[in-house]
């Protein structure tokens, strides 16, 4: 064996038993443990491997993406040589000037190529987006390609999700739109305004589409919170001023816990809105976001920051008792949970936990 692989497999075995070491036995909180399930290191997982379990897992990590199962088992583990976009049913890989789309479904090894496409594929609750090169047209298009609608701004995007067959959005000059299904606007841009620079830094959505948040602004920059109150009318039922002039980027944010609280970066760290007391909470970080975990469920969260003294791995008892804090070294990393499963990613590694309770 060649003097670099050997080095590179030491490497592998030494990040591999720390992982085990560290985060197996730790208590998350008392009566709640990290089990380790399976550990693939990606660089020795060839294509071909067969799932043994279900509920497939995007993910990206270094210079690789793909699809993991709650087995273990690969379906796909791929170098990336251009843009990605990657979500439980459909990816794609593409060029800064694509002259076509080709989009994949990993289930069933079929493709959708589209030729001469408006702009770059997205993914989000199931469907397929496509939004222009200058970032100012939002597009959907159904499983055999043909487009269902299209939808005009009159700014730049800057964030984008969907749920519940709502599409939520914020553009550069500060305004949010919700569209329909078909759509079709559920009601009328609104700026949330109140800051020097208008510009909408994030926004999310519910499960069923009936509550919203969003960070806006710079120079004071705000989380703003809109509930469904009958009749296509949303109204701000919370907001709060945070400190500083706030981020110049899109910001981490989701909802979690059933939708019962959400999380958002600001430049203290950590806000964590509760819905039922409407008030938030605000956690310290030691650096900044570099993944969270889009599931909180039973009152437990996990996320990854990047600082100065390198990563680490936080878990939450909810809304802000910390429960775990594991530094490691890695120049990338990866995060997402599904349910009682949480699945982290360092180095060419990634690692699944249960959350079991004993």
């Amino acid at each position: 064996m060649a003097k670099g692989k050997k080095i590179y497999v030491i490497i592998i075995a030494v990040f591999a038993f720390l992982v085990y070491a560290v985060f197996a036995a730790q208590p998350v909180p008392r009566e709640t443990i990290l089990t380790k399930r399976w550990l693939k290191p990606l660089e020795s997982v060839y294509p071909g491997d067969v799932p043994a379990g279900d509920g497939l897992i995007p993910f990206t990590l270094g210079n690789r993406f793909g699809y993991a199962d709650s087995g273990g088992g690969i379906l796909l583990n791929q170098v990336r040589e251009g843009t990605v976009s990657l979500s439980p049913e459909y990816w794609a890989e593409y060029s800064a000037a694509p002259g076509e789309l080709v989009i994949h479904d990993p289930r069933s090894n079929t493709e959708l190529v589209i030729s001469r496409p408006r702009g770059y594929p997205f993914f989000l609750d199931g469907r397929i987006f496509i939004i222009s090169k200058d970032q100012t047209s939002l597009e959907e298009i159904d499983p055999s390609g043909n487009t269902l609608w299209v939808y005009d701004y009159e700014a730049p995007l800057t964030c984008i999700d969907a749920a519940g067959g709502y599409v939520f959005t914020g553009t550069l000059d500060g305004m949010i739109d919700l569209l329909d299904k078909n759509g079709r606007p559920v009601f009328p841009s609104y700026a949330p305004g109140a800051s020097r620079i208008p510009v909408i830094l994030g926004c999310r959505i519910s499960s069923d589409g009936s509550k919203l948040a969003v960070v806006s602004g710079i120079d004071k920059q705000r989380f703003l919170f809109l509930e469904w109150y009958g009749n296509n009318e949303y109204r701000v039922t919370y907001h709060d001023f945070l400190a500083g002039e706030g981020f110049r980027r899109e910001v981490h944010m989701a909802f979690i816990d059933n939708d019962s609280r959400v999380v958002f970066e600001q430049e203290e760290g950590l806000g964590v809105y509760d819905i039922a007391s409407r008030s938030t909470v605000t956690l310290p970080l030691p650096g900044s976001i570099e993944a969270l975990d889009e599931d909180g469920s039973d009152g437990l969260f996990f996320f990854i920051t990047s600082g100065e003294g390198g990563k680490r791995l936080v878990g939450l008892k909810l809304p802000a008792t910390e429960l775990l804090n594991v530094p490691f070294k890695s120049e990338t990393s990866f995060l997402t949970r599904r349910g009682k499963e949480l699945v982290i990613g360092g180095g060419m590694t990634l690692v699944s936990f249960i959350l079991d309770k004993r």
